[in-house]
């Protein structure tokens, strides 16, 4: 290495990792943290969505219905969402959002184990559950294995 006169260094060639992990003299800023594996990452992720979907199960969400009745839904990407949220002030800001504030919006409150386990198999095709839709909080339950039934489950081949 040469020096710029400035107390850096610049090297004479390049640096290989090799040579940075055979140098005694090298070691990482104190401030660095581990690098963490994608599979750790993964199987990290995985339990937080674990922790997610088991406190969506034990608690009672807002399902509004439509117009006919119906438990409200959005079709996107080939899955029927059932919107569910998480409480009024959720609700009434999706309202606002769909030019539909005026209007009385009914609903039913459903324990988030019922609408995945008995009323996403009931919807023809497809569905899952999106709680607090068109907010930042939001969060997308699909019908995947683990997650709703098996026969519900499109991983699965439950609904093809």
């Amino acid at each position: 290495m040469t020096s710029n006169g400035d107390g850096t260094a610049e090297p004479d060639q390049p640096l290989r990792l090799t040579d940075l992990a055979a140098s005694s003299t090298v070691s990482a800023p104190a401030t660095t943290a581990p690098a963490v594996a994608p599979e750790e990452q993964l199987k990290s992720a995985r339990r937080e969505f674990a922790v997610l979907l088991g406190e969506f199960r034990r608690t009672a969400v807002l399902v509004p219905f439509d117009a006919y009745g119906s438990l409200w839904t959005a079709d996107q990407g080939g899955v029927r969402w059932i919107c569910a949220f998480s409480d009024e002030e959720a609700l009434a800001r999706f309202a606002g959002a769909q030019g539909d504030a005026e209007r009385e919006w009914t609903y039913q409150t459903i324990l988030g184990a019922r609408l995945l386990d008995v009323m996403v198999p009931m919807v023809p095709g497809p569905a899952g559950v999106a709680l607090d839709a068109g907010s930042d909080e939001g969060m997308l339950f699909p019908p995947v294995e683990g997650i709703v039934p098996d026969a519900a489950a499109v991983d699965l081949g439950g609904m093809e």
